[in-house]
């Protein structure tokens, strides 16, 4: 099997990275196929993230998983972010700073592998946060949590805790709950790219993080994305 991928090569090590992971099932050992639903979702994401970092040398990539499912304790999304996440780090070195955005499964494995040492933040969108999810080994990470206030797929009752839960752990945590947000980021989609997009530059030092979500960092709660 190919390993997950991970940036492209480069001349010289990049500023950043920004690694994408799209969602999966909670079950599934078969391989997802090339083109697939929950990917292609996330690729406006990526591509408003490279306008946005255009001249900064910042990398971006896509995680590939080797199995549609998370597979109960075989982690398998997580897995693969981490190998991702290694890869980068033989191809560039071990001084660039990573940001994560994962969306559903894609959260969850992104929150889980932010223990990779090169990961200094992650937006999860929409995330699965199953009770008992850890968080002791996110001290030092901002996190922020995007979910949608119709989400009827994750919970987002379940992202505040486990912000909450993160916070407590030593992480700069937040959630942010978008008014008519669906799972699958369609409604409001625009709110979405949006709001990512300048989490992850503000992540990245390239501007200031868009006003409501350094707000809910420095409180550490949950915020309401204003329509």
């Amino acid at each position: 099997m190919r390993p997950p991928a991970a940036p492209p090569r480069a001349a010289v090590p990049p500023r950043a990275a920004v690694l994408f992971l799209h969602g999966g099932s909670a079950d599934g050992l078969a391989r997802p196929r090339p083109w697939n639903l929950p990917d292609a979702r996330m690729r406006p994401f990526e591509r408003a993230v490279v306008r946005a970092t255009a001249g900064h040398d910042v990398a971006t990539g896509r995680v590939r998983y080797r199995h549609r499912g998370w597979n109960g304790t075989r982690d398998d999304a997580a897995r693969d972010a981490t190998q991702a996440l290694a890869e980068l780090g033989r191809r560039f070195g071990d001084e660039v700073p990573v940001v994560l955005v994962g969306h559903s499964m894609g959260g969850r494995a992104a929150l889980r592998a932010a223990a990779h040492p090169l990961v200094r933040a992650v937006v999860a969108l929409a995330p699965w946060c199953p009770d008992g999810e850890p968080v002791t080994h996110l001290g030092g990470r901002r996190l922020v949590l995007l979910h949608g206030d119709r989400d009827r797929t994750t919970d987002p009752r379940a992202s505040v805790d486990f912000a909450l839960r993160a916070r407590g752990s030593g992480a700069t945590a937040c959630t942010l709950l978008l008014p008519g947000g669906d799972h699958a980021m369609l409604r409001r989609a625009a709110a979405w790219h949006a709001l990512t997009t300048g989490t992850v530059t503000g992540l990245l030092g390239l501007g200031p993080l868009p006003r409501v979500v350094a707000a809910a960092l420095s409180r550490g709660d949950r915020n309401q994305v204003r329509s």
